[in-house]
């Protein structure tokens, strides 16, 4: 069995076959070849037959995990952030990098990061392509309202149709009201997109598998959560049940503190924020929704913010809530109140 290390970067790849000969690492080839030649990237692999490779996760890491698994008897995506004997070498480069790679993979060190499915790479592009959409609605919302107030003329219903129709009453600089005019055309473009993005991800919802409609139908009975919520959660985290336990899912998300600990002595510091960001920061949207409109998550978020304060007391109620929507995805059971409670 061979093992190969790839450094992929944006125009090139440097490869570094390895194979254990009496327990050491022996190096076979190195090799360097153009991204864009992936015929000859195919075949190179294959002349390397038996083989595992190994690449580090990138954002360019998913059109060669595709060419790789049909050739090598097991691909392996590598944990960057975890694997930081690479990271603070104090000899860096390309070559060390693919060795260190497969020297891991040869000798079973390698920290993994999970290789989502077709099917999560697609509903992760739509519920990212929405959050994008979104914000620069935010973002354009915000500038309108920083114009008008300017001029002391913002109002609540200024994103509405009547509210629009009075603003053009103002009395504003030219050029003011002509890149206020100009705003409300890329609001209502980005509108357009957004509701455009909305019906794909219905489209997309209907072709879903058995496992994922039951899990739309389990996360739609806990409160505060609607459609695009649970959108945002089935996408970010994928397949549930690679997670062994509740806490894996919060470091995920970034919602376990993280810990230093020694001789004896452990120190809980602040929110690791690690992994997902989307997934951590659709959780506390929800946790600021169901502390007002749930009675018994505003009690937890009382008792949890005299003891620590509002914004950290928000983020607890975010991570128990990833928690509980974890169990109800792995146990297929539907929000339980006496049972969350307990």
């Amino acid at each position: 069995m061979r093992y190969i290390g790839a450094d992929l970067h944006k125009k090139s790849i440097t490869f570094c076959v390895v194979k254990i000969v009496r327990g050491k690492t022996t190096i076979v080839e190195r090799k360097r070849l153009s991204c864009r030649d992936t015929n000859r990237i195919t075949e190179w692999i294959k002349s390397h037959r038996p083989c595992k490779v190994v690449v580090e996760t990138t954002i360019g890491q998913e059109w060669f995990v595709q060419l790789c698994e049909p050739i090598a008897s097991r691909t392996v995506v590598a944990h960057a952030t975890k694997l930081r004997i690479i990271a603070e070498s104090t000899r860096k480069t390309d070559k060390i990098d693919a060795f260190v790679l497969a020297e891991l993979l040869a000798k079973d060190m390698l920290p993994e990061s999970w290789i989502p499915t077709s099917r999560v790479r697609q509903h992760r592009a739509l519920v990212r392509r929405r959050q994008k959409v979104q914000s620069r609605i935010t973002s354009v919302k915000n500038t309108i309202r920083a114009i008008l107030t300017r001029y002391n003329s913002d109002r609540k219903d200024i994103f509405t149709r009547h509210g629009w129709e009075t603003a053009k009453e103002f009395q504003l600089l030219d050029e003011d009201r002509w890149v206020l005019d100009d705003l409300w055309e890329e609001l209502q473009e980005h509108r357009s997109r957004l509701r455009k993005v909305d019906r794909r991800l219905v489209d997309f919802a209907k072709s879903a598998p058995l496992r994922e409609r039951e899990a739309r139908a389990i996360l739609a009975t806990m409160p505060g959560v609607g459609p695009r919520t649970i959108e945002t959660i089935l996408a970010e985290l994928g397949d549930w049940r690679r997670f062994k336990n509740g806490r894996a899912v919060a470091s995920f998300a970034g919602l376990e503190p993280a810990v230093r600990e020694s001789d004896g002595k452990r120190h809980d510091l602040k929110l690791s924020k690690e992994g997902s960001p989307l997934l951590r920061w659709i959780m506390i949207q929800l946790a600021h929704r169901v502390k007002t409109r749930s009675v018994r998550w505003s009690a937890a978020f009382e008792q949890l913010s005299r003891k620590a304060g509002r914004k950290k007391a928000t983020c607890a109620i975010a991570r128990r809530l990833l928690l509980v929507i974890y169990a109800m995805l792995r146990d297929g059971k539907a929000y339980d109140l006496p049972a969350a409670a307990a």
